[in-house]
């Protein structure tokens, strides 16, 4: 089921076919993750940080001061980084490399130890996949998912980036345009789409309920606040029926919207709102849009040659 109007590009991609989708028999619920209304899962010298995950991929939201070091000792996979202001940029290492990468980026950092230190203070992101133990015993919300949730696809990683492990940084100006939906870049594990800004509210008559037959959807709220309504589909089995859902998230904030529930998000306060949306492992029928994923050079699709 979608909702899209013929001017959301999203109206134009290709049905997928019914028979993808097995039969629904458990539903999992949503998961909402308000960093702002607890405390920080990890402290270091100068840096905060929030953790919370969906099934497949971990949120990182940290606050920082000017010289605070993250540091991931044995990185299993490669992993993003993102920096939403131009004021505060950071150094990477990983392996052999040192890049120094502006305010405004966001950055895939290869497999193995890596070190990100900031040069400004505010705010920075950092998704992980769910492989990396650790963090995800961290997370705010780690109970939710002590068993795989219901209908979400194990992640099996995409092929390895062409030209091999390194850090790869693209500025969040480069794409966006005319017939794209946001700014999407991705990486082996993960889907990163920086939604476009929305100022005020969104118009309630021009809305779009959809639904993912077997992956779960990240919402990110940096900026602002939305409220993401959430329906489950009735099945013949009413045991497992769940009521709808309408959940305020402010900034900062993360949503997991599981499958194959329907769904739509509306910015509810004046000013800026700003949501980046994760997918892992990375969208199909997105990289199969012709220019969408903005970085696709880098990054071949399943059956691609590297």
């Amino acid at each position: 089921m979608s909702g899209y109007l013929s001017s959301d590009p999203r109206s134009q991609l290709s049905p997928q076919p019914a028979a993808k989708a097995a039969p629904v028999k458990a539903y999992a619920g949503a998961d909402y993750a308000r960093f702002y209304a607890q405390g920080p899962q990890q402290t270091g010298k100068g840096s905060k940080t929030w953790l919370a995950r969906g099934q497949n991929f971990i949120v990182a939201y940290s606050d920082v001061e000017a010289g605070a070091a993250l540091e991931r000792a044995s990185q299993q996979d490669e992993y993003c980084l993102i920096l939403p202001e131009k004021a505060l940029g950071a150094t990477v290492s990983a392996g052999s490399e040192t890049v120094e990468v502006p305010g405004g980026s966001i950055v895939f950092v290869p497999p193995g130890a890596s070190r990100v230190t900031v040069a400004g203070t505010g705010r920075l992101i950092r998704i992980f996949s769910s492989t990396a133990p650790d963090l995800a015993a961290a997370c705010s919300n780690a109970a939710s998912y002590a068993e795989p949730h219901a209908n979400v696809a194990l992640l099996a990683p995409w092929p390895e980036p062409r030209g091999g492990w390194k850090i790869r940084a693209y500025s969040l100006d480069a794409g966006g345009g005319e017939g794209r939906f946001g700014r999407i870049f991705r990486c082996t594990t993960l889907m990163v789409n920086i939604l476009d800004p929305r100022m005020g509210l969104r118009d309630i008559t021009a809305l779009s309920p959809h639904h993912h037959d077997d992956f779960e959807q990240g919402s990110l709220v940096i900026d602002g606040g939305y409220i993401h309504d959430i329906r489950w589909p009735w099945t013949p089995d009413m045991r497992i029926w769940r009521e709808d859902e309408h959940e305020l998230m402010a900034a900062p904030s993360l949503t997991v919207i599981p499958p194959p529930s329907i769904h739509t998000s509306r910015s509810v306060l004046p000013g800026l709102n700003q949501m980046i949306d994760i997918f892992s492992p990375p969208r199909l029928d997105f990289s199969q849009k012709p220019g969408w994923v903005i970085n696709a050079a880098d990054y071949p699709m399943p059956g691609e040659t590297a």
